[in-house]
């Protein structure tokens, strides 16, 4: 694990303020921020370079393109080799459904989720691409009835 940076209530402030806005121009930010344009930038740049920030997206409504339907699907493995879990890793970068992927410690190995556009396209993708995966003993699926919160920011403490 890195070490972790000490960040002054200043870069906390830019990273939380990026966090709700990627596309604000430096200028806003600075005001935001409290700082003048140039420094406001030098900090920006020196949190891409450490790696605080590793990127800006768009984040799309998933109705409006198709992919509607999110579901988590608890998946154990038939052995815990490291073999094992790197076919399986491999497999779900593969997957164009799978958004999220996470080995997990408790009662199966990996938490998936996905995201398809209805209720035949889940069935194809358990019975054709899941079921295809030789290393998965069990899965336990749940379909998301209604997104109460869906956060994107991770939380910066003082």
């Amino acid at each position: 694990m890195k070490n972790i940076v000490a960040l002054d209530r200043i870069d906390k402030r830019i990273l939380m303020v990026l966090q709700s806005n990627g596309r604000i121009s430096n200028v806003e930010l600075s005001r935001q921020v409290n700082l003048t344009p140039t420094p406001c930038l030098e900090r920006v740049k020196r949190l891409e370079k450490e790696g605080f920030i590793t990127d800006y997206v768009a984040l799309i409504d998933p109705v409006k393109v198709n992919s509607g339907l999110c579901a988590y699907i608890e998946v154990q493995l038939v052995s815990s080799t490291t073999d094992a879990f790197k076919r399986f890793n491999q497999q779900m970068i593969d997957l164009p459904e799978v958004q999220e992927c996470q080995m997990v410690a408790g009662g199966f190995d990996y938490l998936i989720k996905i995201r398809v556009s209805d209720m035949q396209h889940y069935q194809r993708f358990l019975g054709e691409k899941l079921a295809s995966i030789s290393d998965i003993s069990q899965t336990h699926t749940y379909v998301v009835i209604q997104d109460v919160k869906s956060e994107t920011a991770v939380q910066i403490n003082s």
